[in-house]
């Protein structure tokens, strides 16, 4: 009973896009995490792209608003930033995996939010 409601939050996570969209853009959406602007540019009218953009700008904004936070805490706030860094950093790997290989998923934590419509 609780693995089919994990599967079908999975499944509701998950966006769907067509097959064609996904392997046409895939290199768009992977490279829409070290530009996030590069895949509105290059190919405005593909979903998929669209997707990895927002995810792109979403780990951009909490990536320079959160070092700037830490960056006013005295001394905590300074060994937190390189913590926080390498978090950053794992997102971003993590989107690039997900561009590149055709996957649709948000980002853990930060990904539930839309800029992009």
């Amino acid at each position: 009973m609780v693995e089919e409601k994990n599967m079908e939050q999975e499944v509701v996570e998950e966006e769907v896009f067509t097959p064609e969209d996904i392997e046409k853009n895939k290199t768009m959406a992977g490279l829409a995490y070290l530009l996030f602007f590069l895949p509105l540019i290059s190919c405005p009218e593909s979903r998929y792209a669209k997707f990895h953009a927002n995810q792109g700008l979403i780990l951009l904004i909490t990536g320079v608003a959160g070092s700037m936070i830490l960056g006013f805490i005295p001394i905590f706030g300074w060994m937190l930033i390189p913590f926080f860094s390498l978090g950053i950093l794992i997102l971003g790997i993590i989107g690039l995996v997900n561009g590149f290989g055709g996957k649709a998923k948000r980002l853990p934590l930060i990904g539930k939010f839309t800029l992009l419509k």
